[in-house]
Parts: structure tokens; sequence; C-alpha cells
């Protein structure tokens, strides 16, 4: 069973936090990884891609010339996809590019991300992430005693909205809740921080069905 350190913002132990094999113990699946992250990216997609048909650009619709007898290929429209400035044939249009994920597809994907952060050693489990008030310098001061000096995703169990207003102008750093963790995020960012009521109610939720107590 994989055990973390808990600590506190000070950067001192306070205690360990046994965690569940079937969420952190996992066979790191490259494939749901994969999924996952093309199904985040697709959904993110704007879709706003937009060509002109012929029956949209600019041109009159008269007949250039005659059918017959002038010895240029005959031709009905200024506007024919055969000419320059004309319309566009199987052009992009709008559209969504979101698709349906299974959720099992999805939580499996969630289980290796987070096997992943914690064998390569970039988890951290801190006993609460309350803070004094909202100013960035204050959570920038702790982050630095933890030791992190690259991107971070920040997990929270609850609300938290002195926290969410001092993470926002860090740059790198994502502050989210636990109901909103994917594994993009945790793939995106260097190191992921939760707090402990956070990561015991992330693995609650993520347990497979038929294993969960």
């Amino acid at each position: 069973m994989p055990v973390v350190e808990v600590k506190n913002l000070a950067n001192e132990k306070v205690g360990t936090l046994a965690l569940r094999e079937e969420v952190f113990g996992v066979k790191v699946n490259q494939v749901l990884l994969w999924e996952a992250v093309k199904h985040y990216l697709a959904a993110r997609r704007r879709g706003t891609h937009k060509t002109k048909t012929r029956a949209e650009v600019k041109g009159s619709g008269r007949k250039l010339w005659r059918q017959k007898g002038t010895g240029r290929a005959r031709v009905g429209s200024i506007r024919s996809p055969l000419w320059r400035h004309g319309g566009i044939v199987h052009g992009p249009q709008p559209r969504d590019y979101s698709y349906h994920l299974p959720r099992k597809v999805l939580l499996g994907a969630l289980r290796s991300a987070l096997t992943a952060k914690l064998q390569a050693g970039k988890l951290l489990v801190v006993d609460k992430l309350e803070l004094e008030n909202h100013k960035t310098r204050n959570l920038r001061q702790a982050l630095d005693r933890l030791g992190v000096d690259k991107t971070l995703l920040i997990v929270e169990g609850d609300e938290n909205p002195k926290l969410e207003l001092a993470s926002r102008n860090l740059a790198g750093v994502k502050h989210v809740l636990t109901r909103a963790v994917h594994p993009y995020d945790l793939l995106a960012h260097d190191q992921v921080l939760f707090s402990q009521a956070a990561i015991e109610k992330l693995q609650k939720a993520i347990m497979p069905h038929a294993k969960r107590t």
C-alpha cells in the first residue's frame, strides 16, 4: 500500500497517509492517458472555422460569355470553385469537436495519471490549504518552502476563496476542486499538491466500482 508524507505549509512533517492501491498503485496505461488527453483537447476546440461556398462568395451569377463559338472553355459563373476568388468545395464548416468518452476510460486514465505522479515523486500532500489572506505573495512563499519551483496543480476538496484568489495570478499554477481533476491537468503540470481532505475524497470517488467500500 503506497504511503506519503503529510506536511504543513511550513514544510514540516505532521504525519503520513496510506493511499489505496487500487488508485495509486495501478499499472500506468499509456493508451488510456492518450485517449483522455485527446478527448480533453477536442472538447476545447472552438470549431468556428468557416469557408464560403459558391453561394456565399461575392460575384454576379451572370454567364460570362456565350456557351459556344468563342474557343474558350464554357463557364457559367465567376463564383465557380474553379476560378480564383470562387467558392470553396468541401471546406471546413463550423462544428463541435467534442465527443463522448466512457466514464470507465476517464477514471482509468485518472488513476494511471495519479499513479505516475506518485511514482515520479511529484505528488505532495499537506494537512490543510488554509491561508491567512488572499495575497499571492503568501502562497508563493508557502510553495517555495515546499520546494515547488515549476508548474503546479493544486487540488482542494471544497471551495476555498482565499486559495483561489491567491493562486490565479501565479504563472504555471492552477487550482481545481476534486470533482474537476482531469488527467490532462495532471500530465500538463510538473507537480500536484493535495490537501489531505482532497486526496481522501478523490480516491474514494474514483475507486473501481466493484471494490468500493
